[in-house]
């Protein structure tokens, strides 16, 4: 009898361990998203988006206000193409700044807006201009590396 009441207690604690898993996965996955209403498109043009992947959060002040629809590379200025999928409750001024940016500990990568002064809102389909790519570590340890050796060689 008492074999199998912890036979149980182990079954339901496996299942509490593989439903957490799940959550955890989604969570890290950007799977279990909120719903956007009434959304409308966007798109920005980066030279290198670095990590960026498709549903991607886009934040302003820390607040989810959209998700990457698609990714693309333009065949004739070979720049990344970034569709965004934005929230109808929240609209942004023509000069609305678009950079990526990097958070938590795992490097999750993110689209961040920063609205601009302008009166006129971006209508739906419109470009975001302004636009700061991703910055790329490797590239920073090399030119960093690079300048060091280079200036140690002219002492």
């Amino acid at each position: 009898m008492k074999r199998a009441s912890i036979d149980i207690w182990v079954g339901i604690f496996v299942v509490l361990g593989v439903l957490a898993l799940l959550f955890l996965s989604m969570r890290v996955g950007n799977l279990g998203g909120t719903k956007l209403q009434d959304p409308y498109s966007l798109q920005a043009h980066f030279d290198n988006i670095g990590g960026l992947k498709v549903r991607t959060p886009v934040k302003s002040a820390g607040v989810v206000v959209g998700r990457i629809e698609s990714i693309a590379l333009d065949p004739q200025n070979y720049q990344a193409v970034v569709s965004l999928n934005m929230d109808g409750r929240y609209r942004f001024p023509r000069d609305t700044f678009a950079t990526i940016n990097t958070s938590g500990l795992l490097g999750e990568q993110y689209i961040g807006l920063e609205p601009g002064g302008d009166e006129e809102v971006l209508a739906p389909g419109a470009e975001i201009r302004k636009t700061q790519s991703a910055v790329v570590l490797e590239k920073l340890i090399s030119q960093f590396m690079f300048n060091t050796a280079e200036g140690g060689s002219s002492k």
